[in-house]
């Protein structure tokens, strides 16, 4: 018999300890967009953005401007130099397609580095604000995945907003 009233009592204490959790929600991505830390990292991803789009045009008018002046006068070049001509042009193609590539990869590090502070700076006013409230949880809502969010779920996106002096 007391092995069942310490059971009862320690299943009892249990739903009440799990009662008392608190959970909170927020919309990440929308907080970090409110940021003005955020509109100037995309002002500097933008400028790399189309600084690489530039020099990629640049190159593309180039191959363009050899591949008009190769039509031209293939009729009258011999076979030796239209292969030669055809070589550089398929060279530059190939250094164009790499310059893409490494061009590509560089925007997604610099585009990561930009946001980084920003997604850090965010990070830690949302785990401030969640310890001021006594919740052991944050579910983050940017990706409108949640299977189930109950109404007594905290959403922190007018605290933190609050917190980092947001409209």
């Amino acid at each position: 018999m007391m092995k069942r009233v310490t059971l009862a009592m320690a299943i009892l204490g249990l739903a009440v300890a799990v009662h008392a959790q608190k959970f909170g929600h927020i919309a990440a991505e929308l907080l970090m967009q409110e940021m003005p830390e955020y509109d100037s990292a995309q002002v500097k991803f933008q400028e790399l953005n189309k600084t690489y789009e530039l020099e990629i045009e640049r190159i593309n008018v180039e191959i363009n401007k050899k591949w008009e002046e190769f039509q031209q006068n293939e009729a009258t070049m011999t076979e030796l130099i239209k292969q030669a001509k055809q070589s550089e042009l398929a060279e530059m193609q190939q250094r164009l397609q790499a310059f893409i590539q490494s061009a590509q990869q560089d925007l997604q590090q610099q585009q990561m580095m930009l946001i980084q502070p920003v997604v850090e700076k965010a990070r830690q006013a949302i785990e401030e604000v969640a310890k001021e409230q006594g919740l052991i949880y944050v579910f983050d809502m940017s990706q409108n995945n949640p299977v189930y969010a109950s109404e007594e779920s905290m959403d922190l996106l007018p605290l933190v907003k609050e917190k980092l002096n947001l409209k």
